[in-house]
């Protein structure tokens, strides 16, 4: 068996480890459609909670449960023990241990070179287990002093335990994602709200939807194994890459992001097909006639939406969407005041804590605190393009180019620190195109000032 993975993993270009979590990761797939015939209640946490930690064992080793198990139990203890401040408590304690472990097993030079160990999967579930206290948090406040996405999300009881460890744990969803409430996973495990069944509303099929991310799936590894070979991360190194022409390092700048992205790509595909297919992922009936099934809640990344972005602006609304609903909701927005309106402070706050959850390394850092700045300048260059009368479209169309142009532009300038990750390797990367990326978002928030406008209308404000 190990010579037969060996000679998988040679085929494809990655390490044994690598296609051992794989190979369990596609397999959330099938477990996730068997669980649609375990009857609901109690035997589908059940379900839920062993099949996870098995997928777990055979991806990581026993160790990997151990770990899961910190910010799980923590917290659960601090929502049974100090239910009005369990939220806090349990983002300082199940941060504090992910931090500690991506620092132990240098987590980002093990992903670098081709290895994976338990910590993405503990990035996942810490987000899950901070939502659930924060909910539950929630549930002592008054309905008026909370948000829509509060009031609807918030637990007025606590989960039991078994509710709790299946949550967690259900079709591997710990191992890339995608996040969901636990109000969503109760009404689904016990056949409530848009889950409910009845005569007059059919079960939605989740299998034309599932083939479909399947489909995409094997596409993105298609992608990502032709471009890998031709845009290495270690030519940023090597100094024929500093010889070349300044649009040359540019564009490949450019290609080494656009073919980093399809690996992300093809594991969202095998998490959306898990979700979907059992049920999990469903988000009501669309409106159309007859009405189609709605497949968003297991939705992690718009892949056209993402890479022919109009806007910095629009990124986090496609890219790993529900870690980004998830800091919007539980970061962004509580550090709001009531009364008072978000401004550069909580976005920048917001991607520090990404890019804390992503790991301690320069690259990390650089590369949140470069899409903070990213996406204000984008915001900028929206505001003139609003404020052009409509008799100027081709001015307005001049702006609106000019914005894609520059999110194309930044974005991929930017994430050579994502997947660099030591600050000398960035620096130098960034240096070698004269730091354009980061020049041109200042210039734009140096200029909303000098060239202010009136904020945009409240319709527009809500579309972008």
């Amino acid at each position: 068996m190990e010579l037969n993975m060996e000679t998988m993993a040679a085929s494809i270009g990655v390490s044994v480890p690598v296609i051992r979590f794989l190979l369990c990761f596609v397999t959330t797939i099938p477990v996730s459609f068997l669980g649609r015939l375990v009857p609901a209640g109690v035997a589908k946490h059940v379900y839920s909670a062993i099949t996870g930690a098995l997928l777990s064992y055979l991806s990581f080793g026993f160790s990997s449960n151990l770990h899961f198990l910190v910010p799980m139990l923590s917290g659960y203890a601090a929502m049974v023990l100090y239910r009005p401040k369990c939220g806090i408590i349990t983002f300082s304690l199940g941060f504090g241990y992910l931090i500690g472990c991506h620092v132990y097993y240098m987590s980002g030079d093990a992903w670098k070179q081709g290895g994976i160990d338990t910590t993405g999967a503990l990035m996942v579930l810490t987000l899950k287990v901070i939502s659930c206290a924060m909910n539950y948090n929630d549930g002592l406040l008054k309905e008026e002093d909370l948000r829509e996405t509060q009031r609807k999300h918030r637990l007025i009881r606590l989960p039991s335990l078994i509710e709790y460890f299946g949550y967690c744990l259900c079709c591997g969803s710990h191992f890339a994602g995608p996040v969901y409430e636990m109000k969503d996973y109760l009404d689904w495990t016990e056949g409530k709200g848009i889950w409910a069944h009845s005569e007059k509303v059919p079960s939605p099929s989740p299998y034309v939807a599932t083939l479909r991310a399947i489909v995409q799936a094997a596409f993105c590894m298609a992608m990502y194994l032709n471009l890998a070979p031709y845009h290495p991360l270690s030519w940023f190194t090597d100094p024929a890459y500093h010889k070349w022409g300044f649009w040359r390092k540019l564009s490949y700048q450019y290609m080494s992001g656009f073919t980093m992205r399809w690996k992300y790509y093809f594991i969202w595909s095998i998490s959306e097909a898990a979700i979907i297919i059992s049920g999990l992922g469903f988000s009501g009936w669309t409106e159309s006639s007859p009405p189609k099934p709605n497949w968003d809640r297991a939705k992690v990344v718009d892949i056209l939406g993402f890479e022919l972005a109009k806007s910095s602006v629009l990124l986090p609304l496609v890219w790993n969407i529900q870690v980004s609903t998830w800091l919007r909701h539980y970061v962004y927005e509580r550090l709001v005041k009531k009364g008072k309106k978000p401004g550069f402070f909580q976005l920048l706050a917001t991607q520090t804590v990404s890019a804390v959850w992503h790991g301690l390394y320069p690259g990390y850092i650089i590369f949140f605190v470069q899409s903070a700045l990213m996406i204000a300048g984008s915001r900028v260059l929206y505001q003139w393009e609003k404020a052009i009368p409509s008799n100027m479209g081709l001015v307005k169309k001049a702006l609106a180019l000019m914005n894609f142009v520059y999110t194309l532009l930044v974005l991929n300038y930017s994430c050579v620190g994502f997947m660099v990750l030591s600050k000398h390797e960035t620096l130098a990367s960034y240096g070698s195109v004269y730091y354009i990326g980061t020049i041109l978002p200042i210039a734009f928030i140096l200029l909303g000032y000098i060239i202010p406008v009136k904020p945009a209308r409240s319709k527009d404000r809500k579309e972008r």
